[in-house]
């Protein structure tokens, strides 16, 4: 779970914060909880909920650098390294266009391929429909495309 809320605040220590107050709030909250689904899975709706809005209190929409978000790929075969390389350009540009999305289509885009939640978690996580989720997801899907597209073309 500490994994979780550091991908979404980006920062160690605001990570551990988040774990403390969301493990404090899911004690509080302990007599709500009613079994319809897995412990975990209500704590982890706890801490991601928590990690979402301490998010979006510390940044107010701000961006990371691409840097920050993506990995570096190293390998010693010279062969290899050229497609590593092409394809660490393409998760560049992907992960880029992401960032560049709207918020809720970054982040349902985020919690689907990066978290990899399902669409009912998603539609928990985000206090929406399950109807309104798979909308949301197939118009992130679109604008994506069309952002991936538009760079391509330059």
């Amino acid at each position: 779970m500490y994994n979780t809320a550091l991908r979404i605040v980006k920062d160690e220590h605001w990570a551990e914060d988040v774990m403390q107050e969301s493990f404090l709030k899911a004690f509080t909250k302990l007599d709500s909880f009613k079994g319809e689904v897995a412990f975990g899975a209500w704590l982890k709706k706890i801490v991601v909920n928590h990690s979402l809005d301490n998010y979006k209190k510390l940044n107010r929409g701000a961006m990371d650098p691409i840097d920050n978000v993506l990995y570096k790929l190293e390998d010693n075969d010279d062969s290899e390294e050229a497609k590593l390389d092409f394809q660490q350009l393409q998760l560049q540009q992907v992960m880029g266009a992401i960032q560049s999305l709207n918020e809720n289509y970054r982040l349902v885009l985020t919690l689907l391929f990066i978290e990899g939640y399902d669409n009912e978690e998603i539609s928990e996580i985000m206090q929406i429909t399950p109807g309104n989720c798979r909308t949301t997801i197939s118009r992130a899907k679109e604008s994506l495309l069309k952002k991936l597209q538009h760079h391509e073309r330059g």
